[in-house]
């Protein structure tokens, strides 16, 4: 049972892209044959993510719940799609709240920066450093005007949500606060979601 595996058994079995010489760009990430789910362009490099553990999926569905409740109509909530920020940099918020006329319809790949009122990220073993600084410095640049950056709290299964709006002036995010039990925000519409709740998913 089972053999040896050779340099030469894995370079068949994987085939890896190799990068142009100016990195990826927006049309590479939609026309790649074969890339993983949920991969990401930042900085015209393909970034690959690890699988989902239960919080982070739990969060993204306590998330999307909420934030449709009283949801206005100019507004949607997707999860997991591409925005584009630039030629180079097509990053994937875990959720998202958009311009209602940015959808096109069911097979729409991705939504632009300039759509996009609030972009969510939860905070993984394998993303903390692209999910606390990179992306959020990105979206910030791109004009996102709010921000959620979503820490599980310590050994717990709770949720801590820190919120973040955009000072146009210098074009970065300013912390709002930090939410534990529950988060009730006016931007970019009244929101207020229990995330206790998430001990019932």
């Amino acid at each position: 049972m089972g053999g040896t595996m050779t340099a030469e058994s894995v370079e068949q079995r994987c085939q890896w892209p190799l990068p142009p010489e100016d990195g990826y760009t927006v049309d590479d990430l939609f026309t790649l044959p074969d890339l993983p789910p949920h991969t990401e362009l930042i900085d015209g490099s393909l970034v690959f993510v690890s699988p989902q553990r239960r919080f982070h999926a739990n969060v993204i569905d306590l998330l999307v719940s909420g934030l449709r409740m009283g949801l206005p109509s100019e507004f949607r909530v997707s999860r997991e799609m591409t925005v584009i920020l630039d030629n180079r940099n097509g990053p994937e918020p875990d959720v998202s709240v958009i311009r209602a006329d940015a959808v096109t319809g069911p097979d729409q790949t991705s939504y632009h920066a300039k759509d996009v009122f609030l972009a969510v990220e939860v905070v993984s073993p394998d993303s903390e450093s692209r999910d606390r600084t990179t992306k959020p410095q990105k979206y910030a640049a791109s004009g996102i005007p709010n921000f959620w950056r979503v820490e599980r709290d310590g050994a717990d299964s709770s949720p801590v949500v820190h919120v973040y709006e955009l000072d146009a002036l210098t074009n970065a995010y300013v912390h709002m606060g930090m939410h534990r039990d529950r988060i009730a925000v006016d931007k970019p519409y009244p929101i207020d979601i229990d995330l206790t709740a998430i001990d019932q998913l």
